[in-house]
């Protein structure tokens, strides 16, 4: 199946998050009044830092929308770090979000990046099978996830020429990254590509030249990961920043662009 690549480009970081914030209660809403509740796996890293702050803040409209009983929230990867440590994503996103909205911790599922990553990726992958009711080889199906991109053209923690590229049974993997020297814990692509609603949030011009090869250049995912984001929907989402879609052919006049990823 063809992917369809549909992107909005914003005009300022502000206004970027403000867009992913609509974007993200919107497919919550809608989960939930399909399948009575939303699973949502979201990734750290400081892109989208704004936009939890953004649902989290009393002074947006976000914050009395989201419909957070029904929401059930995972991790898309994680540092191999404890929860406290300043580079883990699950600190991110509870100073920024979790702290400040009525979220309860039963429905929070961190990845425990302070375990033996083998051992956290294997307790992440039985969370989520009881979390699903999965049985055997079936595969869970997040309502929303949402990814970023890094100027190295990885997303999740699927790094260039690392293992995890090549997973395809597993839901949850530990992954060597030699060129950071380090282990990451992440979701697997079929996972990431089973989602009901898949979408990258990136920002800053370092990425613009490696998003154009990413959707347009040749196929060459060991060297850009990204260029796996497939989903099994034939849609994926892109929000941006004008620096991010600076390689990119213009938006129309409301601010979307639409085109086919290369093959």
């Amino acid at each position: 199946m063809a992917t369809e690549a549909h992107y909005q480009v914003s005009s300022s970081p502000a206004e970027m998050s403000r867009l992913a914030a609509e974007r993200l209660v919107g497919q919550v809403e809608s989960a939930v009044a399909a399948r009575g509740v939303a699973r949502v796996a979201i990734s750290g890293g400081s892109t989208p830092k704004p936009m939890f702050e953004l649902l989290a803040n009393p002074a947006e409209p976000y914050l009395t929308r989201m419909p957070w009983s029904r929401v059930e929230l995972f991790w898309v990867d994680e540092r191999c770090v404890a929860p406290d440590n300043d580079e883990s994503n699950y600190r991110m996103t509870r100073e920024a979000m979790l702290d400040k909205i009525p979220l309860h911790p039963a429905q929070v599922f961190r990845m425990e990046g302070e375990l033996d990553p083998e051992d956290a990726a294997t307790r992440y992958e039985a969370v989520i099978r009881r979390q699903f009711g999965l049985e055997g080889a079936q595969a869970p199906v997040f309502d929303v996830v949402s990814l970023g991109m890094g100027p190295d053209g990885h997303t999740a923690s699927l790094f260039p020429h690392t293992a995890a590229l090549q997973e395809r049974s597993r839901l949850v993997v530990a992954n060597h990254v030699p060129q950071k020297d380090t282990w990451r814990i992440t979701l697997t692509l079929p996972v990431i590509l089973a989602g009901r609603d898949v979408s990258f949030l990136i920002q800053g011009g370092d990425k613009a030249h490696v998003l154009h090869e990413v959707l347009l250049g040749a196929r060459d995912p060991e060297t850009y990961p990204s260029q796996l984001i497939r989903p099994e929907t034939g849609k994926l989402v892109l929000i941006l920043d004008r620096q991010a879609a600076a390689d990119l052919p213009a938006p129309g006049p409301n601010g979307w662009g639409k085109m086919e990823m290369a093959e």
